[in-house]
């Protein structure tokens, strides 16, 4: 899902994206290196979360494309729930730990659920009120 299919602004998009990001670098350990000391370190450590980040983005991509049409439902938001729950799975799977994989697997469902309906419904999360 590109972030233009969201029903929120680019801005705000960037910056939850930003946020993200700088939770999972903390949990890795990217900032117990000291700033300009040990930069292969610093780097590898960028590189694992994202290929992470990618390799989730193509399990959901992935799944949802084969759910629609194993379910002949193209438009069904019930196709992105199973889409982001197996993108947490592996996420669950890639961390050795089955409370982060069901935690991820029914936030990143419901999340990519709801996004769907957003998107089908019209839905405006932010910016100006329509008058």
């Amino acid at each position: 899902m590109h972030w233009t299919s969201l029903p929120f602004s680019r801005e705000a998009s960037q910056e939850l994206s930003s946020l993200s990001l700088l939770a999972v670098l903390g949990a890795m350990g990217y900032w117990d290196v000291p700033d300009g000391t040990d930069c292969v370190q610093k780097t590898w450590i960028t590189t694992k979360v994202a290929t992470t980040i990618a390799a989730m983005g193509a399990i959901f991509g992935m799944t949802t494309c084969l759910t629609a049409q194993v379910r002949d439902a193209p438009d069904e938001p019930v196709n992105y729930f199973v889409g982001g729950c197996a993108s947490g799975i592996f996420l669950g799977a890639r961390t050795h730990s089955i409370t982060t994989g069901a935690s991820a697997c029914l936030g990143l469902g419901v999340l990519a659920f709801f996004g769907k309906v957003a998107k089908l419904e019209n839905w405006r999360l932010i910016g100006p009120p329509k008058l």
